[in-house]
């Protein structure tokens, strides 16, 4: 398939970024206790993996790692494992996560912060993962995006599929880093739970982050929201 670029990402040079989740129909990722398995059904999670192979590399935040401990290969349909990228400032990553145990760490890289401790980083290295270290946000909360998407442009990285959760997400958007939003639209409603996007920072209707185009289809029971980003 060939690489899809915007405007936006050839003029910074960044990779073209493709944000999906899935979510129940009041906006909920997981409920209260952080379950999250599973809110879309089995033709959204083949659609997950088809978005995978499609991808040179595949983000999320440590806190999906922690909750879910996913694998983030693609099994459901035929095709090569993106490059799995972690964002974990704190370096709390455990060793025995999928993404790291069993030679999958040859495959990983883990971006975290400048002040990451040292005994904990070479830990990660010895069982094959790349590190690469950043600073910190411009507001001070986590690691610099736009720092970490320019490193992986230079690592030959064209487009990088993010699958959450809830603060990397929000920190993408902040950026104005996303070119693309899928969103698995559950038939569910689960009421308190973790939101699909935080603050942004937005006080006006006017404000909101809108789209170029849009399409939306059945899946299953499900709907998919495809859309391009302003």
């Amino acid at each position: 398939m060939p690489h899809i670029v915007t405007a936006q990402s050839e003029q910074n040079k960044l990779p073209f970024v493709t944000v999906k989740f899935a979510q129940s129909l009041d906006g909920r990722i997981a409920t209260s206790t952080g379950d999250s398995r599973w809110i879309s059904g089995p033709p959204a999670l083949r659609l997950a993996h088809k978005l995978r192979r499609e991808h040179d590399a595949i983000m999320v935040g440590i806190g999906t790692v922690l909750l879910d401990d996913p694998e983030l290969t693609v099994r459901l349909v035929k095709g090569r494992d993106p490059l799995r990228v972690v964002v974990d400032s704190e370096l709390r990553i455990p060793l025995e996560a999928r993404v790291l145990a069993g030679g999958a760490a040859a495959g990983t890289l883990v971006a975290t912060g400048v002040s990451a401790d040292q005994n904990r980083l070479c830990e990660i290295q010895k069982l094959g993962a790349e590190i690469l270290r950043l600073p910190a946000a411009p507001n001070g909360s986590g690691i610099d995006i736009a720092r970490l998407l320019k490193g992986l442009k230079r690592r030959g990285i064209a487009m990088v599929l993010v699958e959450g959760g809830k603060g990397i997400i929000t920190s993408l958007l902040a950026a104005g880093a996303v070119d693309r939003l899928v969103v698995v639209i559950a038939p569910k409603i689960i009421g308190q739970g973790t939101e699909a996007v935080g603050d942004l920072g937005i006080t006006q209707l006017s404000e909101a982050i809108t789209f170029s185009s849009v399409k939306t289809r059945r899946l299953g029971e499900d709907v998919i929201f495809d859309a391009r980003l302003k």
